[in-house]
């Protein structure tokens, strides 16, 4: 059984720790089992790669790097880093994620 995430894939969020503090980005993938995300445009480090029929001129390539969830925070509707709460919906009947400062429901 894995541990539920304060974060998912299309997530905007923002880097509170490390090299790219500061910056923000949409998330595009989820390790689970490593508690690691990729971030679009954080965390890039260059990749040397053969020529191959992707890439027949071969050469650097930048790339996203993984980043542990622990260092990015979601960002809600006022463009502010916020913590995650879980609540039942009155309307709806179902579990929806919150964010703890401003209360709003995070879609």
């Amino acid at each position: 059984m894995s541990k539920k995430l304060h974060i998912k894939k299309g997530d905007n969020v923002k880097v509170i720790t490390g090299n790219s503090k500061g910056q923000q980005g949409r998330v595009l993938f989820i390790d689970k089992k490593n508690y690691k995300a990729i971030v679009e445009g954080i965390n890039m480090v260059s990749k040397h790669t053969k020529p191959n029929a992707e890439n027949p001129q071969g050469g650097i390539i930048k790339k996203e790097s993984p980043i542990h969830l622990s260092n990015i925070m979601v960002i809600d509707s006022n463009n502010n880093p916020t913590r995650i709460g879980r609540r039942i919906d009155e309307k709806t009947n179902k579990l929806v994620r919150y964010s703890k400062k401003s209360g709003e429901v995070i879609k």
